[in-house]
């Protein structure tokens, strides 16, 4: 059985970081591209950012460039999301996703795990 276990969420102000992490088990992690969207109320969901196989290349949204980092450790089935200088407009809920394609996808239709997702709630 697939789990993909979130954690990291909470409430910040403007400016401030917080960083997710998002532990994998059921699955050869190494095969899967490894992604965070996050789906603010009333919006759809949105990739923020995915991270290749090997972690050799990683694909950002425009929002979030240059405040957030994504980042996996294939030995530890892990991969992370460091958010800096974080925005009233990044309150979502976060989730973690696994692909099992070689590319990375930008559309949530197209991985095939989800966590449950953590609340990220941003004041100004």
């Amino acid at each position: 059985q697939v789990q993909l276990v979130e954690s990291g969420g909470g409430s910040v102000q403007a400016g401030g970081s917080l960083r997710l992490s998002c532990a994998a088990s059921g699955l050869t992690f190494s095969y899967y591209v490894m992604a965070w969207f996050r789906q603010a109320p009333g919006k759809e969901r949105e990739l923020v950012a995915a991270i290749s196989r090997t972690g050799a290349s990683t694909r950002d949204a425009d929002s979030v460039k240059g405040r957030f980092t994504i980042s996996r450790n294939n030995a530890k089935n892990t991969v992370d999301l460091q958010m800096n200088s974080l925005k009233p407009e990044d309150t979502a809920v976060y989730y973690c996703a696994a692909d099992l394609h070689v590319i990375i996808e930008t559309s949530p239709g197209l991985y095939d795990y989800w966590g449950q997702g953590t609340q990220v709630t941003v004041s100004a």
